[in-house]
C-alpha cells in the first residue's frame, strides 16, 4: 500500500495493530485496512452493501458510505483515463435509460428517461450524461417524442452488434439489482457499470486498492 498523505510505501508497525508511515508519520489501522480491502472485493464481485455489511458484521450505513466513496473515486479515475485517450469518435450512440417502474408502463415518456451518450474508443466504453429533455405540452409531446426516436445521435456502425450495444444491455441488467436510488446519483451508478464493463474483476480490485 501507499500512504494517502505522502504516497510513501514504507511503514513502521506500532502497538494496537497500527502502522505508521516512515515519511510523514501518518497512522493507519490494520483492522480498518483489512475491512476496506474486503469491501473492495465485495464491491467488485457485485455483492451489495447490505450483504457486505452482514458479512463484515458492520452496520449498513458504514458499508453504504464505503460503496459511495468507491463510486466517487472510480468516476474520477474514469474521467482521468478518458482525458488521456486518443479520442476516436467513429463509434458512438445516444441511449435513453428507463428505470424498472418506467419500463413497466405501456406508454413510456422520453421526458422521464435518462439521456446518455456512449463512445467506444481504444477497446473501452465511455459515457456522458446528456441534459434531461425538457417536457412539452400534451399536444407537442407526441410529435416531439416521435421526432426524438427517429433523430437519435448515432454513428454509422451503431446498427451492428457493437460493444456499445453490449454495454447498454450490461447497464440495464446491472441496474436491475438496485431496488431504487436517487435519480441525482444516477451518474455514479452509470460510472460503476462503465468501470465493471471495461475492466476484469482482477483489474477492478487492483485499481480500487490503488486509488481508494
Amino acid at each position: 500500500m501507499r500512504c494517502k498523505n505522502c504516497n510513501n510505501s514504507t511503514f513502521y508497525h506500532i502497538e494496537n495493530n497500527y502502522i505508521k508511515c516512515k515519511n510523514c508519520k501518518k497512522k493507519y489501522s490494520l483492522k480498518k485496512l483489512k475491512k476496506d480491502t474486503k469491501i473492495i472485493e465485495y464491491f467488485c464481485n457485485n455483492i451489495n452493501a447490505n450483504e457486505a455489511a452482514k458479512l463484515l458484521h458492520i452496520n449498513y450505513r458504514t458499508a453504504k458510505n464505503r460503496y459511495d466513496q468507491l463510486r466517487y473515486k472510480l468516476s474520477k479515475y474514469l474521467e482521468e483515463e478518458y482525458n488521456k485517450t486518443a479520442k476516436d469518435y467513429s463509434n458512438y450512440e445516444e441511449y435513453y435509460y428507463f428505470n424498472t417502474k418506467q419500463r413497466q408502463k405501456k406508454i413510456k415518456s422520453l421526458f422521464e428517461a435518462v439521456n446518455i451518450i456512449g463512445f467506444y474508443s481504444e477497446d473501452k466504453v465511455y459515457t456522458l450524461l446528456m441534459p434531461q429533455i425538457p417536457s412539452r405540452t400534451k399536444e407537442e409531446s407526441e410529435y416531439f417524442q416521435e421526432y426524438l426516436s427517429w433523430h437519435k445521435i448515432y454513428s454509422k456502425e451503431s446498427y451492428k452488434k457493437t460493444n456499445l450495444k453490449k454495454f447498454w444491455l450490461f447497464l440495464e441488467e446491472n441496474l436491475k439489482k438496485y431496488k431504487g436510488f436517487n435519480q441525482e446519483h444516477f451518474f455514479y451508478y452509470l460510472k460503476e457499470c462503465e468501470f465493471k464493463f471495461n475492466y476484469s474483476k482482477k483489474e477492478q480490485i487492483t485499481i480500487l486498492n490503488k486509488i481508494y
